[in-house]
């Protein structure tokens, strides 16, 4: 039978993709069927038909899977926020490290005999420090109210996450697991403090409203906590009386920001920025030393295990006999001064000006006196003047976001007459697309995969590279 859209199949998932997507085959087509385990018989309806593979969506689960649980939260088959609840956390990293396998030998094209074990987290709920909800004007709908015969209104102030694929829709959140409980409390208290107030949620298409997004960052090493309000305005007498509200009820929190983004982006960082209450930052820890960590700037989303990450990229990095070190993508200079104390220099660079503030700031609380850091675009700012400027490297550490590199920048480390080169990476895809290109000039010695984000599909792993 041709899989056409629309059509209706029994399906046996047999495997896992990149981004949770269970795979089943039909007639020698792969059919990629979100929410689904290894194992599980279903019903499904072709949703999507391209040359070489096929989209499905479950209309019935026939047969669990021996490997499927009940999902700790009730939104766990509709939110975008975890994909793996549904699996046991031991079948979880057995499927990141073979996506990290496929990705090195299919992408790379390199043995995937290279890839280690997968280092798991020993915490598997309420791991991360950080959590960006928004506002929306539209609710998504549940399965039962879109099966429905009549009208559905879904106009409604939503606070929550955007459901999957989603830019305009936002699942109205009753509860979450990725974050200290506090968050979503202090997201049901905003939620209904704008409901009972008449305060509106931003309008995606008519550009108008007021609340955008709330971002809950807490310390796991202080009992530091950040609630930063991204509006649409500046209104400053609707957010006093929000900030006396929170304080009244959430007596823990140590600092209230409002980021102004009154432009049509979709981002929670404003144009500017107020602070209302504290002093605009959180201090956390990784190792031995502290950070400051303001609103818009980057600190790895899971400070634990974060530990283990860098722990992985120090002994890639082989700075036992000291050297220079540069640190690209260095945010606020966690990984650089997590490295410091093995180099006779480390060099970051960052293109977020409050990011590299912070980085300067931490290395003085910190006593960390030969790191410095430069503002700039890696692109632009990655090259040979700059070389000619700061000297050659002994080792490289790159830590880029989930696009990977620039092709200008594995450009120039190809070129680069460095010994070493540890790639940290939060998306093994585009990491494996960059040494691709880099085993030109670099032996791909070890890619350590190591899970940051239980219940997602997402996963880091970070490679250990010398020149050939």
């Amino acid at each position: 039978m041709a899989l056409k859209k629309g059509s209706e199949v029994e399906l046996t998932i047999e495997s896992t993709a990149f981004k949770g997507k269970g795979i089943a085959k039909h007639d020698g087509i792969a059919v990629f069927v979100p929410g689904t385990a290894p194992g599980d018989i279903v019903k499904a309806r072709i949703t999507r038909k391209k040359k070489s593979f096929r989209e499905a969506k479950v209309l019935e689960l026939l047969k669990p899977s021996p490997q499927r649980i009940e999902p700790k939260c009730s939104h766990a088959n509709v939110c975008g926020g975890c994909t793996w609840q549904h699996l046991p956390y031991t079948e979880q990293i057995k499927h990141k490290e073979q996506h990290v396998r496929d990705h090195i030998e299919r992408i790379a094209h390199l043995d995937p005999e290279v890839v280690k074990p997968i280092l798991g987290c020993d915490q598997e709920f309420y791991y991360r420090n950080k959590m960006e909800y928004s506002f929306g004007t539209k609710r998504w709908l549940t399965e039962e109210e879109i099966q429905r015969d009549e009208y559905v209104d879904d106009s409604a102030f939503a606070a929550g996450l955007h459901a999957p694929g989603r830019f305009d829709k936002i699942l109205n959140l009753n509860e979450c697991h990725l974050q200290d409980p506090i968050s979503y409390q202090l997201l049901d208290f905003v939620r209904n403090s704008c409901i009972q107030n008449n305060i509106a949620a931003f309008d995606t298409y008519k550009k108008e409203g007021f609340m955008r997004h709330l971002v809950i960052r807490n310390s796991h090493f202080t009992d530091d906590l950040m609630v930063n309000l991204v509006t649409f305005r500046d209104e400053p007498d609707t957010m006093e009386s929000i900030k006396t509200a929170l304080l009244e009820n959430f007596p823990q929190i140590t600092t209230i920001v409002n980021n102004v983004n009154d432009q049509p982006n979709p981002t929670a960082v404003g144009r500017f920025e107020h602070v209302l209450h504290g002093p605009g930052y959180i201090v956390d820890q990784i190792g031995n030393h502290s950070f400051k960590i303001h609103a818009n700037a980057f600190f790895q989303t899971n400070t634990r295990q974060a530990e283990k990450l860098y722990s992985v990229a120090r002994e890639y990095a082989e700075l036992d006999n000291g050297g220079h070190l540069f640190d690209l993508y260095c945010g606020v200079g966690t990984l650089s001064l997590y490295m410091a104390d093995k180099a006779d220099k480390v060099t970051g660079i960052e293109i977020v000006d409050v990011a590299v503030e912070n980085a300067n700031f931490n290395a003085q609380e910190n006593g960390v006196e030969n790191a410095e850091f430069v503002l700039g675009d890696m692109k632009d700012t990655f090259n040979d003047d700059f070389l000619a400027q700061n000297g050659q490297p002994d080792c490289v550490i790159t830590d880029p976001p989930r696009s990977g590199m620039h092709p200008d920048v594995v450009e120039q480390l190809c070129n680069l007459d460095v010994d070493r080169l540890v790639y940290v990476s939060c998306n093994p895809s585009t990491m494996a697309r960059d040494l691709e290109k880099l085993k030109e000039f670099y032996v791909v010695e070890s890619v350590q995969p190591v899970d940051m984000f239980p219940q997602t599909y997402h996963i880091e792993a970070v490679a250990k590279l010398t020149r050939r």
